[in-house]
């Protein structure tokens, strides 16, 4: 009872210029809802809606107007969208565990005590971050590597992230050292102690890293617009791109002759939008409990 009048006591203390600040916060949260989900809500009405509203409309729809679904139909019969399809999902089915071996590996070593060289090693790993060889020298190494026009050359050359490796460093450094210590004791390698001890008591971390690095995939496309050639292999990004310039000689010559593509030239723009941009937001929802948990525990400490 005393709580609630304390309470009630507390609201009617409340300042005229406290409420005032209150309302404005509300009204300036809610604005940046608005424009920050209006573009998602365009997109994906922009998708079911005729060619000849969006062309006539550009930029006002506002619920889906002479609902169809030409223009996902097409979007699915079009070859680079489905090969882009099947070579983004080959790239983070061989990559992704690459990309977690090597980051649990360098995290481990670098949160490792009594290592010989620690200090110098852990300098150029960092200095990798901040400098590097450009552009040339990378392609000319993805080409002597005998990896140019193949999908190896949007997996090994960022197989690691140093930026990573030091968060999943971090989150080691927080495991007891009794933990290793006792396995030791009781004979157990470096193997064991990683894939035993240490993967799952940080696994909240590996499932921010697995988010990361797979976001970072699946919005890259400037390696492969570098290291690829063949149309047939470009991930689905490179074809979004190539859907969302008007003049695309990508996109039109691998469906020459297709009336189909005048119709929907509009609305496929939305479609392809929306279907490069919905498994990311299908995913993150399942992530989302480790998500501040991992960050937390693998934030880099002062």
């Amino acid at each position: 009872m005393a709580k609630n009048q304390k309470y009630h006591l507390s609201n009617r203390e409340r300042s005229v210029g406290d409420r005032i600040f209150d309302t404005c916060n509300a009204i300036l949260l809610i604005l940046l809802c608005l424009v920050t989900l209006y573009p998602m809500y365009f997109v994906l009405c922009a998708s079911f809606t005729e060619n000849t509203y969006l062309v006539a409309h550009p930029g006002a729809v506002f619920w889906p107007v002479g609902f169809t679904f030409g223009s996902y139909e097409l979007a699915f019969s079009h070859p680079l969208l489905v090969s882009g399809y099947k070579n983004i999902l080959f790239v983070l089915a061989v990559s992704l565990p690459i990309n977690i071996a090597l980051t649990l590996f360098c995290g481990y070593f670098l949160a490792s005590k009594n290592v010989m060289f620690k200090k110098p090693i852990l300098f150029l790993i960092m200095f990798t971050m901040f400098f590097s060889g450009g552009m040339i020298p990378a392609y000319l190494n993805v080409r002597d590597l005998g990896l140019y026009n193949t999908l190896w050359s949007l997996i090994l050359p960022g197989a690691m992230s140093v930026y990573n490796a030091i968060i999943c460093r971090t989150a080691i450094e927080a495991i007891p050292d009794s933990l290793e210590e006792s396995a030791f004791i009781d004979g157990a390698n470096d193997l064991v102690i990683v894939f035993r001890i240490v993967l799952p008591l940080i696994m909240p971390t590996i499932a921010v890293l697995l988010l990361y690095y797979g976001v970072g995939h699946w919005n890259a496309w400037f390696n492969a617009s570098i290291y690829l050639k063949d149309n047939e292999k470009l991930p689905i990004q490179n074809v979004l791109r190539a859907v969302l310039i008007a003049n695309s000689n990508i996109l039109n010559s691998a469906a020459a002759e297709n009336d189909q593509v005048n119709q929907f030239a509009e609305s496929i723009k939305y479609a392809a939008i929306v279907l490069t941009t919905v498994p990311v937001l299908c995913i993150y929802p399942f992530l989302q409990k480790y998500f501040v948990k991992g960050v937390m525990i693998g934030a880099v400490k002062g």
